[in-house]
Protein backbone atom coordinates (compact mmCIF):
# COMPACT_ATOMS: atom_id res chain seq x y z
CA UNK A 1 0.00 0.00 0.00
CA UNK A 2 2.82 2.40 0.84
CA UNK A 3 4.41 2.03 -2.60
CA UNK A 4 1.12 2.72 -4.31
CA UNK A 5 0.73 5.95 -2.39
CA UNK A 6 4.17 7.43 -3.04
CA UNK A 7 4.27 10.37 -5.37
CA UNK A 8 5.18 9.95 -9.02
CA UNK A 9 8.87 9.83 -9.77
CA UNK A 10 10.02 13.19 -11.01
CA UNK A 11 7.27 15.13 -9.22
CA UNK A 12 9.46 16.76 -6.60
CA UNK A 13 8.09 20.15 -7.59
CA UNK A 14 4.65 19.29 -6.31
CA UNK A 15 3.57 19.88 -2.74
CA UNK A 16 2.64 16.79 -0.79
CA UNK A 17 -1.11 16.40 -1.15
CA UNK A 18 -3.03 14.77 1.67
CA UNK A 19 -4.22 11.37 0.50
CA UNK A 20 -7.89 10.99 1.31
CA UNK A 21 -9.40 7.52 1.41
CA UNK A 22 -8.10 4.93 -1.00
CA UNK A 23 -7.45 4.85 -4.70
CA UNK A 24 -8.79 2.85 -7.62
CA UNK A 25 -8.93 -0.74 -6.34
CA UNK A 26 -7.19 -0.10 -3.03
CA UNK A 27 -10.36 0.27 -0.97
CA UNK A 28 -10.65 -1.39 2.44
CA UNK A 29 -13.65 -3.54 3.23
CA UNK A 30 -16.81 -1.53 2.48
CA UNK A 31 -18.73 0.07 5.30
CA UNK A 32 -22.26 0.47 3.92
CA UNK A 33 -24.35 3.36 5.14
CA UNK A 34 -28.00 2.70 6.00
CA UNK A 35 -28.98 5.75 3.93
CA UNK A 36 -27.15 4.65 0.81
CA UNK A 37 -28.71 3.62 -2.47
CA UNK A 38 -29.29 -0.05 -3.21
CA UNK A 39 -26.04 -1.43 -4.57
CA UNK A 40 -25.42 -3.51 -7.63
CA UNK A 41 -25.66 -7.27 -7.39
CA UNK A 42 -23.23 -8.70 -9.97
CA UNK A 43 -24.95 -12.10 -9.78
CA UNK A 44 -28.39 -10.74 -10.62
CA UNK A 45 -29.93 -12.89 -13.39
CA UNK A 46 -32.27 -10.17 -14.72
CA UNK A 47 -33.01 -10.53 -18.42
CA UNK A 48 -30.96 -8.19 -20.61
CA UNK A 49 -32.13 -7.36 -24.16
CA UNK A 50 -28.55 -7.26 -25.40
CA UNK A 51 -26.28 -10.26 -25.83
CA UNK A 52 -22.75 -8.89 -25.40
CA UNK A 53 -19.90 -11.27 -26.24
CA UNK A 54 -16.19 -10.99 -26.87
CA UNK A 55 -15.60 -11.97 -30.48
CA UNK A 56 -11.83 -11.56 -30.62
CA UNK A 57 -8.72 -9.82 -29.35
CA UNK A 58 -7.98 -6.83 -31.57
CA UNK A 59 -4.52 -6.06 -30.18
CA UNK A 60 -2.25 -7.37 -27.43
CA UNK A 61 1.04 -6.57 -25.72
CA UNK A 62 0.01 -2.98 -24.95
CA UNK A 63 1.06 -0.83 -21.99
CA UNK A 64 -1.94 0.23 -19.87
CA UNK A 65 -4.15 1.31 -22.78
CA UNK A 66 -6.17 4.25 -21.46
CA UNK A 67 -7.65 6.77 -23.92
CA UNK A 68 -9.07 5.66 -27.30
CA UNK A 69 -10.33 7.81 -30.17
CA UNK A 70 -11.40 6.69 -33.63
CA UNK A 71 -10.27 8.25 -36.90
CA UNK A 72 -12.59 8.68 -39.87
CA UNK A 73 -11.26 5.51 -41.52
CA UNK A 74 -12.03 3.36 -38.45
CA UNK A 75 -8.49 3.15 -37.10
CA UNK A 76 -8.01 4.05 -33.43
CA UNK A 77 -5.42 6.12 -31.61
CA UNK A 78 -4.68 4.58 -28.22
CA UNK A 79 -2.83 6.21 -25.30
CA UNK A 80 -0.40 3.97 -23.38
CA UNK A 81 -0.43 5.38 -19.86
CA UNK A 82 2.96 4.56 -18.37
CA UNK A 83 4.89 4.55 -21.65
CA UNK A 84 3.54 8.02 -22.47
CA UNK A 85 3.07 7.02 -26.08
CA UNK A 86 0.28 6.82 -28.64
CA UNK A 87 -0.18 3.89 -30.99
CA UNK A 88 -2.46 3.45 -33.98
CA UNK A 89 -4.54 0.29 -34.05
CA UNK A 90 -6.45 -0.84 -37.13
CA UNK A 91 -9.70 -2.83 -36.81
CA UNK A 92 -7.71 -5.76 -38.18
CA UNK A 93 -5.25 -5.50 -35.30
CA UNK A 94 -2.16 -3.92 -36.83
CA UNK A 95 -0.38 -1.73 -34.27
CA UNK A 96 2.02 1.07 -35.24
CA UNK A 97 3.70 3.81 -33.22
CA UNK A 98 2.41 7.36 -33.61
CA UNK A 99 4.79 8.98 -31.13
CA UNK A 100 5.63 9.81 -27.55
CA UNK A 101 4.05 12.74 -25.74
CA UNK A 102 6.89 14.88 -24.43
CA UNK A 103 6.95 15.47 -20.68
CA UNK A 104 4.61 12.64 -19.75
CA UNK A 105 5.45 11.13 -16.36
CA UNK A 106 4.03 7.66 -15.74
CA UNK A 107 3.70 5.82 -12.45
CA UNK A 108 1.05 5.64 -9.77
CA UNK A 109 -2.22 6.55 -11.50
CA UNK A 110 -0.79 9.29 -13.70
CA UNK A 111 0.76 9.40 -17.14
CA UNK A 112 -0.80 9.71 -20.58
CA UNK A 113 -4.53 9.37 -19.93
CA UNK A 114 -7.50 10.58 -21.97
CA UNK A 115 -7.60 11.49 -25.66
CA UNK A 116 -10.10 13.58 -27.63
CA UNK A 117 -10.05 14.10 -31.38
CA UNK A 118 -11.06 17.47 -32.79
CA UNK A 119 -14.52 16.77 -34.26
CA UNK A 120 -13.76 18.95 -37.28
CA UNK A 121 -10.17 17.96 -37.96
CA UNK A 122 -8.66 14.46 -37.74
CA UNK A 123 -5.19 16.00 -37.65
CA UNK A 124 -5.73 17.68 -34.25
CA UNK A 125 -5.65 15.56 -31.10
CA UNK A 126 -6.08 16.61 -27.48
CA UNK A 127 -4.44 14.64 -24.66
CA UNK A 128 -4.63 14.71 -20.86
CA UNK A 129 -1.15 14.15 -19.46
CA UNK A 130 0.64 14.07 -16.12
CA UNK A 131 3.92 16.02 -16.06
CA UNK A 132 6.47 16.63 -13.31
CA UNK A 133 4.57 19.82 -12.45
CA UNK A 134 0.88 19.17 -12.96
CA UNK A 135 -1.85 17.48 -14.94
CA UNK A 136 -2.59 19.33 -18.17
CA UNK A 137 -4.43 19.27 -21.46
CA UNK A 138 -2.29 19.58 -24.58
CA UNK A 139 -3.11 19.98 -28.26
CA UNK A 140 -1.14 17.75 -30.62
CA UNK A 141 -0.82 18.04 -34.37
CA UNK A 142 -0.72 14.83 -36.38
CA UNK A 143 1.60 15.08 -39.35
CA UNK A 144 1.71 12.14 -41.78
CA UNK A 145 0.59 9.79 -39.02
CA UNK A 146 3.15 11.00 -36.49
CA UNK A 147 2.94 13.37 -33.53
CA UNK A 148 4.00 16.89 -34.45
CA UNK A 149 3.75 20.20 -32.61
CA UNK A 150 2.48 20.04 -29.01
CA UNK A 151 0.82 23.07 -27.39
CA UNK A 152 -0.36 23.10 -23.75
CA UNK A 153 -3.84 24.66 -23.58
CA UNK A 154 -4.72 24.09 -19.91
CA UNK A 155 -2.08 23.73 -17.21
CA UNK A 156 -2.13 23.71 -13.42
CA UNK A 157 -4.61 20.90 -12.86
CA UNK A 158 -3.64 19.48 -9.43
CA UNK A 159 -1.56 16.30 -9.63
CA UNK A 160 -0.32 13.91 -6.98
CA UNK A 161 0.12 10.18 -6.56
CA UNK A 162 -3.59 9.49 -7.00
CA UNK A 163 -6.89 10.81 -8.42
CA UNK A 164 -5.97 12.33 -11.75
CA UNK A 165 -9.31 11.99 -13.52
CA UNK A 166 -8.28 12.29 -17.15
CA UNK A 167 -11.24 11.44 -19.38
CA UNK A 168 -12.22 13.96 -22.09
CA UNK A 169 -14.83 14.30 -24.82
CA UNK A 170 -16.25 16.91 -27.17
CA UNK A 171 -19.91 17.87 -27.28
CA UNK A 172 -21.72 18.56 -30.60
CA UNK A 173 -20.94 22.29 -30.26
CA UNK A 174 -17.19 21.69 -30.15
CA UNK A 175 -16.79 22.29 -26.41
CA UNK A 176 -14.36 20.00 -24.60
CA UNK A 177 -15.44 18.39 -21.33
CA UNK A 178 -12.54 17.39 -19.07
CA UNK A 179 -12.80 15.23 -15.92
CA UNK A 180 -10.23 16.03 -13.25
CA UNK A 181 -9.41 14.36 -9.93
CA UNK A 182 -8.76 16.13 -6.66
CA UNK A 183 -5.22 14.70 -6.44
CA UNK A 184 -5.87 13.22 -2.99
CA UNK A 185 -6.73 16.63 -1.52
CA UNK A 186 -10.49 16.42 -0.96
CA UNK A 187 -10.91 20.13 -0.23
CA UNK A 188 -10.18 20.92 -3.88
CA UNK A 189 -13.42 19.27 -4.96
CA UNK A 190 -15.59 21.90 -3.22
CA UNK A 191 -13.62 24.95 -4.45
CA UNK A 192 -15.48 26.23 -7.49
CA UNK A 193 -12.41 28.09 -8.74
CA UNK A 194 -10.06 25.10 -8.42
CA UNK A 195 -9.35 22.85 -11.41
CA UNK A 196 -9.32 19.73 -9.22
CA UNK A 197 -12.27 17.42 -8.53
CA UNK A 198 -14.37 18.81 -11.36
CA UNK A 199 -15.89 18.37 -14.74
CA UNK A 200 -14.57 21.32 -16.75
CA UNK A 201 -15.94 22.78 -19.97
CA UNK A 202 -13.39 24.55 -22.16
CA UNK A 203 -12.87 25.59 -25.76
CA UNK A 204 -10.10 24.42 -28.08
CA UNK A 205 -7.76 27.03 -26.59
CA UNK A 206 -8.38 25.91 -23.01
CA UNK A 207 -10.50 28.91 -22.08
CA UNK A 208 -13.82 28.89 -20.23
CA UNK A 209 -16.90 28.63 -22.43
CA UNK A 210 -19.59 31.32 -22.29
CA UNK A 211 -22.51 29.98 -20.27
CA UNK A 212 -20.43 28.05 -17.77
CA UNK A 213 -22.23 28.34 -14.41
CA UNK A 214 -19.55 30.16 -12.38
CA UNK A 215 -17.86 32.28 -15.04
CA UNK A 216 -14.81 30.02 -15.08
CA UNK A 217 -13.98 26.57 -16.47
CA UNK A 218 -16.01 24.62 -13.88
CA UNK A 219 -19.09 22.77 -15.14
CA UNK A 220 -19.74 20.54 -12.09
CA UNK A 221 -17.92 20.14 -8.78
CA UNK A 222 -17.72 17.97 -5.68
CA UNK A 223 -16.23 15.12 -7.72
CA UNK A 224 -13.56 12.83 -6.28
CA UNK A 225 -12.05 11.04 -9.27
CA UNK A 226 -13.97 10.71 -12.53
CA UNK A 227 -12.37 8.44 -15.14
CA UNK A 228 -15.43 7.93 -17.35
CA UNK A 229 -17.49 10.41 -19.38
CA UNK A 230 -20.12 9.70 -22.04
CA UNK A 231 -23.16 11.31 -23.65
CA UNK A 232 -26.39 9.39 -24.06
CA UNK A 233 -28.52 9.57 -27.22
CA UNK A 234 -30.33 12.68 -25.93
CA UNK A 235 -27.13 14.58 -25.11
CA UNK A 236 -27.12 14.04 -21.36
CA UNK A 237 -23.66 13.75 -19.82
CA UNK A 238 -22.93 10.78 -17.53
CA UNK A 239 -19.83 10.06 -15.44
CA UNK A 240 -18.37 7.11 -13.55
CA UNK A 241 -16.62 8.04 -10.32
CA UNK A 242 -14.42 6.28 -7.78
CA UNK A 243 -15.57 6.28 -4.18
CA UNK A 244 -13.31 6.03 -1.14
CA UNK A 245 -14.53 3.59 1.53
CA UNK A 246 -18.19 3.03 0.75
CA UNK A 247 -19.57 3.57 -2.71
CA UNK A 248 -18.51 4.02 -6.32
CA UNK A 249 -20.96 6.01 -8.44
CA UNK A 250 -22.60 6.48 -11.80
CA UNK A 251 -23.76 10.10 -12.00
CA UNK A 252 -25.80 12.23 -14.37
CA UNK A 253 -23.71 15.39 -14.73
CA UNK A 254 -25.64 18.66 -14.86
CA UNK A 255 -24.55 22.26 -15.15
CA UNK A 256 -23.43 23.82 -11.87
CA UNK A 257 -24.38 20.90 -9.63
CA UNK A 258 -22.50 19.72 -6.53
CA UNK A 259 -21.79 15.96 -6.40
CA UNK A 260 -20.97 15.92 -2.72
CA UNK A 261 -17.36 14.86 -2.21
CA UNK A 262 -15.97 14.86 0.44
CA UNK A 263 -19.12 15.46 2.51
CA UNK A 264 -21.07 12.70 0.82
CA UNK A 265 -20.08 9.41 -0.77
CA UNK A 266 -23.08 7.77 -2.36
CA UNK A 267 -26.58 8.95 -1.51
CA UNK A 268 -27.36 12.41 -0.16
CA UNK A 269 -30.79 13.66 0.89
CA UNK A 270 -29.54 17.18 1.57
CA UNK A 271 -30.67 19.96 -0.73
CA UNK A 272 -27.92 21.23 -2.98
CA UNK A 273 -26.20 17.88 -3.43
CA UNK A 274 -26.75 15.36 -6.22
CA UNK A 275 -27.52 11.71 -5.49
CA UNK A 276 -25.93 9.12 -7.82
CA UNK A 277 -28.11 7.17 -10.24
CA UNK A 278 -26.27 3.92 -9.38
CA UNK A 279 -23.86 2.93 -6.63
CA UNK A 280 -21.61 -0.07 -6.14
CA UNK A 281 -19.74 -1.11 -3.04
CA UNK A 282 -16.13 -0.17 -3.62
CA UNK A 283 -14.86 -3.75 -3.60
CA UNK A 284 -17.31 -4.66 -6.39
CA UNK A 285 -16.43 -2.08 -8.99
CA UNK A 286 -13.73 0.67 -9.10
CA UNK A 287 -15.25 2.24 -12.23
CA UNK A 288 -13.01 3.70 -14.90
CA UNK A 289 -14.15 4.07 -18.53
CA UNK A 290 -17.73 4.63 -19.64
CA UNK A 291 -19.55 4.24 -22.96
CA UNK A 292 -23.24 4.56 -23.78
CA UNK A 293 -25.03 2.90 -26.68
CA UNK A 294 -28.42 1.27 -27.24
CA UNK A 295 -29.83 2.83 -24.04
CA UNK A 296 -27.17 1.09 -21.97
CA UNK A 297 -24.25 2.51 -20.01
CA UNK A 298 -21.23 0.23 -20.11
CA UNK A 299 -18.92 0.78 -17.13
CA UNK A 300 -15.37 -0.62 -17.08
CA UNK A 301 -14.61 -2.05 -13.62
CA UNK A 302 -11.03 -2.44 -12.37
CA UNK A 303 -11.41 -4.23 -9.05
CA UNK A 304 -14.70 -5.74 -10.24
CA UNK A 305 -12.82 -7.29 -13.20
CA UNK A 306 -15.88 -7.00 -15.42
CA UNK A 307 -17.86 -4.74 -17.69
CA UNK A 308 -21.10 -3.55 -16.10
CA UNK A 309 -24.13 -3.02 -18.34
CA UNK A 310 -26.56 -0.50 -16.84
CA UNK A 311 -29.93 0.01 -18.60
CA UNK A 312 -30.89 3.68 -19.00
CA UNK A 313 -34.37 5.11 -19.33
CA UNK A 314 -34.14 8.87 -19.75
CA UNK A 315 -32.58 10.22 -16.57
CA UNK A 316 -33.10 6.94 -14.71
CA UNK A 317 -30.72 4.00 -14.46
CA UNK A 318 -31.65 0.39 -13.82
CA UNK A 319 -29.85 -2.46 -12.11
CA UNK A 320 -26.32 -3.21 -13.37
CA UNK A 321 -25.40 -6.57 -14.84
CA UNK A 322 -21.79 -7.80 -14.68
CA UNK A 323 -20.38 -9.08 -17.98
CA UNK A 324 -17.26 -11.28 -18.40
CA UNK A 325 -16.71 -11.39 -14.64
CA UNK A 326 -13.13 -12.44 -13.85
CA UNK A 327 -12.36 -13.61 -17.39
CA UNK A 328 -10.00 -10.86 -18.52
CA UNK A 329 -8.78 -9.25 -15.31
CA UNK A 330 -9.02 -5.52 -14.72
CA UNK A 331 -11.05 -3.55 -17.27
CA UNK A 332 -9.98 0.07 -17.84
CA UNK A 333 -11.63 1.58 -20.91
CA UNK A 334 -14.68 0.99 -23.08
CA UNK A 335 -15.50 2.91 -26.27
CA UNK A 336 -18.12 2.56 -29.00
CA UNK A 337 -16.40 1.80 -32.33
CA UNK A 338 -17.62 3.05 -35.72
CA UNK A 339 -19.09 -0.40 -36.47
CA UNK A 340 -21.14 -0.14 -33.22
CA UNK A 341 -19.11 -2.80 -31.44
CA UNK A 342 -17.31 -1.98 -28.19
CA UNK A 343 -13.55 -1.78 -27.83
CA UNK A 344 -12.68 -2.80 -24.27
CA UNK A 345 -9.18 -2.56 -22.80
CA UNK A 346 -7.66 -4.59 -19.99
CA UNK A 347 -5.46 -2.92 -17.36
CA UNK A 348 -3.39 -5.75 -15.95
CA UNK A 349 0.03 -4.15 -16.56
CA UNK A 350 -0.75 -1.11 -14.40
CA UNK A 351 1.03 -2.45 -11.33
CA UNK A 352 -2.13 -3.66 -9.62
CA UNK A 353 -3.15 -6.61 -11.75
CA UNK A 354 -1.78 -10.02 -12.65
CA UNK A 355 -0.81 -9.72 -16.32
CA UNK A 356 -1.22 -12.72 -18.57
CA UNK A 357 1.21 -13.42 -21.41
CA UNK A 358 -0.60 -11.20 -23.94
CA UNK A 359 -1.64 -8.33 -21.66
CA UNK A 360 -2.64 -5.66 -22.00
CA UNK A 361 -5.26 -6.26 -24.68
CA UNK A 362 -8.04 -4.59 -26.61
CA UNK A 363 -11.10 -6.81 -26.90
CA UNK A 364 -13.90 -6.47 -29.43
CA UNK A 365 -17.37 -6.90 -27.92
CA UNK A 366 -20.48 -7.24 -30.08
CA UNK A 367 -23.92 -6.51 -28.67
Amino acid sequence: MVDRRTFLSGMAGLGAATLIGCSEDEQPSPRPSPTSLPTADPTDPTEEPLNPRVTRTIASGLNVPWGIVFLANGDALVAQRDAGSIVRVTPGGRVSTVGKVRGSVGGGEGGLLGLALDPDDDSILFAYVTTSEDDRVVRLELDAGRLGTMTPILTGIPAGAVHHGGRMLFDPDGHLFVATGEAGNSAEAQKKDSLGGKVLRIDRNGDAVDGNPFGNRTWSYGNRNIEGLAFDADGRLWASEFGANRFDELNLIERGRNYGWPKYEGRSDEDGFVTPKVTWRTNECSPSGLAITRSTAFVAALQGECLFAVPLDGTNAGKPRALFKGKYGRIRTVEVAPDESLWVTTSNTDGRGNPARNDDRILRVTL
